[in-house]
Order: structure tokens, then C-alpha cells, then sequence
């Protein structure tokens, strides 16, 4: 499966989650907004964070989201490496498996954007 089509998979998913437990989840979309409108931090930093925990946690579908919100954000790959550098420093032998992950997402979602 492509990353594209796990991003697409994991949106689908989420949507029947949030129809499923729509107080608990509209709280957190709650928070995660708040998050990203404030503070000193850019959103492109916020995303870097997110990005370095979501690779510290394993969490592929997090990475995916995240590598994608980079993008929009304006991010480049040269940047994204010393991310995904920090967070192996950081996270040792499962997080350096994870960046690569991180890295294949990016260079795919890269190509489709042409």
C-alpha cells in the first residue's frame, strides 16, 4: 500500500471513529487546534516536534500525517533529514527504523506532487 493510500485509510477511519465517539474526539480536535493557533512556535516547528514524538512512539500513521503536514507547511527534505537525525539520537534502533519510513512517505508524497 502506498503512503498516500494509508494517509487516505487512516482518514476514512478516523471519520467513523469521530461518529463514533464524537465528544471525546471533537475535544481533541479541540486541542489540537488550540495547539497549533498559538504560541511562539511556527506550525512547521509544531509539526517537527510532533514528527520526532511520533517516531519515539512507532506510530506509523502518526509519521504519515505529520510527514504530509510538514509539506504543507513548507518543509524540505534537507530540513526533515536533521529532524529524523535528532530523533534517532534521541530514540535509538526502533526510531531509526521509523525514519525511514518517515523519508520513504516524504519522497513518495514528493514524486505525486511532481
Amino acid at each position: 500500500m502506498s503512503y498516500s493510500d494509508a494517509i487516505t485509510n487512516t482518514r476514512a477511519e478516523l471519520r467513523e471513529l469521530y461518529k463514533a465517539i464524537p465528544a471525546a474526539t471533537q475535544g481533541f480536535s479541540t486541542l489540537s487546534k488550540a495547539v497549533k493557533d498559538n504560541g511562539p512556535l511556527s506550525v512547521k516547528e509544531k509539526e517537527y516536534v510532533a514528527l520526532g514524538m511520533a517516531l519515539v512512539q512507532c506510530c506509523a500513521p502518526c509519521i504519515n500525517f505529520h510527514v504530509e503536514a510538514l509539506m504543507r507547511a513548507g518543509a524540505t527534505r534537507e530540513e526533515l533529514g536533521d529532524v529524523l537525525a535528532m530523533a534517532i539520537q534521541m530514540g535509538g534502533g526502533p526510531t531509526l527504523m521509523y525514519a525511514g519510513t518517515a523519508l520513504a512517505c516524504w519522497d513518495e508524497l514528493a514524486a505525486a506532487k511532481g
